[in-house]
């Protein structure tokens, strides 16, 4: 994948693999992710001008919340020893994202509430599940959405 065309250059840094980065090309929505070396596609469907060739960005930012969810939940159960034996999170914005992209450019846009769904799987008791539902709130990646944070352009 290149370098993005917009002027602004990454840093050549020890710490260039936290950098994440995404190129669109010239036409179209299909933009290319890179993510320490891995490589995943983001698009818009076919009814917003999109080819559908991988989830929308509000997609993987709800993949990303669901993924941190899920990897919190097995890191607890691992530490604590329960016999945890699946977690299975389902997400979803409360809204479409079709306003968001059509009025991007003038308003103010953005989800503003996520319904989770959690499902445990294995023995475990129901103190235990009811512990692991509470540490599902710990996940360092919901902490961060819900504290917010500011985004700088920097070169």
């Amino acid at each position: 994948m290149s370098q993005p065309q917009t002027g602004t250059t990454l840093p050549a840094d020890a710490d260039a693999d936290r950098w994440v980065s995404a190129h669109v090309g010239p036409s179209g929505f299909r933009t290319e992710l890179l993510a320490r070396g891995h490589t995943f596609v983001t698009d818009e469907p076919r009814s917003l001008g999109g080819t559908d060739a991988g989830p929308t960005p509000y997609e993987i930012l709800l993949s990303a919340l669901g993924g941190c969810t899920a990897m919190t939940l097995r890191m607890y159960a691992d530490r604590k020893n329960y016999p945890l034996e699946s977690v299975t999170v389902q997400m979803r914005s409360a809204r479409a994202h079709e306003p968001d992209c059509e009025n991007c450019a003038t308003e103010k846009v953005g989800i503003s509430r996520v319904e989770r769904r959690i499902e445990l799987g294995g023995p475990i008791t129901d103190e235990q599940r009811e512990r692991l539902l509470q540490i599902a709130d710990r996940c360092p990646v919901k902490q961060t959405l819900e504290r917010g944070f500011k985004i700088e352009s920097v070169r």
